[in-house]
């Protein structure tokens, strides 16, 4: 039995995970290729304004997670894991269609957030399998792994958009070709995870969503409302980039330090998991909010080109834990309804990021330091507040019982 567990696995992990984290690969080149030019192919090439595009991105974030917790809910109560991240991917797949069909405002309005839809419907049921597919002893090192597959695809995508744009020109015939590009991965990635064997659970009972809420264990309710605040500190990653063009960067300069703070990410997502494993999922939480308060109270003093390249490859430090290591924490905490609180977890964080992003934008039109130290402080008052579980978890456990 023992061989057979070894036969299994690629990596230091069953190699389904590793299958996940190809189609997260495959996904991102596609995705990223065209986000890393979409705010030029919106507002240059189809001519719609900033603000507009300020509202699509704002949706976006939003849409990135509206359906997480009706995905997870659907996922835990049939116990199927496959079937809705296909519908997921697939989704997000056809939404790149629209751009090699039509070239207008109101269509490119549309695949913005028909694709981030489908992002939000698959990533609950996807993690929900990671998590199944791996031991407490190796979750964290598990999702680090599939985010370095998934970040990886981040790298690739932009640097070939580079590319294309480079040789062919900034015009709409390339950006068309480079849609049609793009779709190929996408494609590819939808066909592979078909040929996936599910790791299916078993069906949950039948009660409405809330009453899910409810039967969360109190550690696991306090994370959430931990990540809900710390949420108010969100700002969009294209602050980043403003600010790196005010210290002096040129705008191909900026694309790269896109590339940089990924690169940041893949290096240290897998060793990271490993240390989590190793000290203790609710460390490396605590290390997430004090890197992002370190990280935002530098932005506020940062004045030279290396200080912002310093910056974001702390960045890239901090969504690794983000991203990969606050999934494999609420798997550890929950059994029963793993997709349910992933979905929780995405769409309350993801509520909280429009009126965050407002806050952050009227914020930074009185000046960007103020922006940054908001953020600082909302980072700081969180580490606070998840720390407080573990000075007193007696009377928060006597007090949810008692309610």
């Amino acid at each position: 039995m023992r061989e057979r567990g070894k036969q299994r696995q690629l990596l230091g992990i069953d190699k389904d995970i590793t299958r996940l984290g190809v189609v997260s690969f495959l996904t991102d080149v596609s995705s990223e290729m065209i986000f890393a030019v979409f705010s030029i192919f919106f507002t240059i090439i189809l001519g719609a304004s900033t603000v507009l595009l300020g509202l699509v991105e704002g949706i976006a974030d939003f849409t990135a997670s509206s359906l997480d917790y009706i995905a997870g809910y659907l996922s835990d109560k049939s116990g199927k894991r496959k079937r809705y991240a296909v519908l997921g991917y697939g989704f997000s797949t056809l939404a790149k269609g629209i751009l090699l069909f039509s070239s207008t405002v109101a269509s490119a309005f549309s695949f913005r957030i028909i694709e981030r839809l489908g992002k939000s419907f698959r990533g609950p049921p996807r993690d929900a399998w990671i998590g199944a597919l791996s031991t407490k002893k190796n979750r964290g090192y598990a999702f680090g792994v599939h985010k370095t597959f998934d970040k990886t695809g981040a790298i690739l995508g932009p640097l070939i958009a580079y590319w294309i744009l480079s040789a062919f020109g900034e015009n709409a015939a390339t950006f068309k070709l480079l849609f049609w590009i793009a779709i190929v991965p996408a494609v590819l990635s939808v066909i592979l995870l078909l040929f996936m064997k599910d790791k299916p659970e078993k069906p949950k009972k039948r009660e409405n969503m809330l009453k899910s809420y409810r039967d969360f264990t109190p550690e696991l309710k306090h994370y959430l409302w931990s990540a809900a605040l710390f949420s108010l500190a969100y700002f969009s990653f294209s602050f980043l980039l403003l600010k790196a063009y005010l210290v002096g960067f040129a705008i191909k300069d900026v694309v790269l330090l896109y590339a940089l703070f990924n690169v940041s990410f893949v290096l240290v997502a897998a060793p990271l998991g490993k240390l989590g494993d190793k000290i203790g999922r609710q460390s490396i939480i605590m290390t997430e909010y004090f890197v992002y308060f370190l990280m935002t109270l530098g932005f506020i003093f940062a004045s030279t080109q290396t200080a912002v390249v310093l910056l974001f490859l702390l960045y890239g430090i901090f969504y690794a834990l983000d991203e990969s290591q606050s999934k494999a924490y609420i798997t550890d905490l929950t059994k029963e309804r793993r997709a349910t609180a992933i979905g929780f977890y995405n769409f309350i964080t993801g509520l909280i990021y429009l009126p965050a992003s407002l806050i952050a934008g009227y914020l930074w039109g009185i000046g960007p330091s103020y922006a940054f130290g908001f953020a600082a402080a909302i980072s700081l008052v969180t580490l606070l507040y998840f720390l407080l579980w573990f000075r007193y978890p007696e009377k928060k456990n006597k007090r949810n019982k008692t309610n």
